[in-house]
């Protein structure tokens, strides 16, 4: 990373339809925002990835594409960390029901690794249920100087 952006604040925050073309633009977007505070190539990736997944996940299975429903992005930086949160409005689901991508039964399954990946991919992964309904995301990175 070039300049110190570590105590920089900085944080956009967006409603995007449940369309998939919302998926490529909150990509876009978060993956800007990362680059100006200084991630390489690498790490610009695996954030990029993170989004994609946790996106897909939020207009395909939260919100199922539904035109009257939203997808709030939030994207914010400050004291070290570059933070992503992701809430969808749909009915939720059992966190702890999701089944063991690595588990052999689902090794060929089509689907079933976006929350796999995406704690693979940042350094922190929170998921909550919202009120009324809804699940919100939150992805980490942390900002370390090289």
């Amino acid at each position: 990373m070039g300049e110190d952006t570590r105590h920089v604040s900085d944080s956009v925050e967006r409603f995007l339809d449940s369309t998939l073309d919302s998926v490529d633009s909150a990509e876009e977007l978060t993956v800007g925002a990362a680059r100006r505070a200084g991630f390489d190539d690498d790490d610009l990736m695996k954030i990029g990835m993170a989004v994609r997944e946790s996106m897909v996940n939020a207009v395909v299975h939260g919100n199922r594409y539904n035109a009257n429903k939203k997808v709030r992005l939030s994207v914010s930086r400050n004291s070290g960390r570059f933070t992503v949160r992701i809430a969808d409005e749909g009915q939720g689901f059992e966190f702890d029901h999701l089944p063991d991508p690595l588990a052999p039964e689902n090794l060929m399954r089509t689907s079933g690794r976006g929350i796999f990946l995406i704690r693979s991919f940042m350094d922190e992964f929170q998921i909550r249920r919202l009120d009324p309904g809804g699940t919100e995301v939150t992805l980490v990175k942390y900002m370390v100087s090289k």
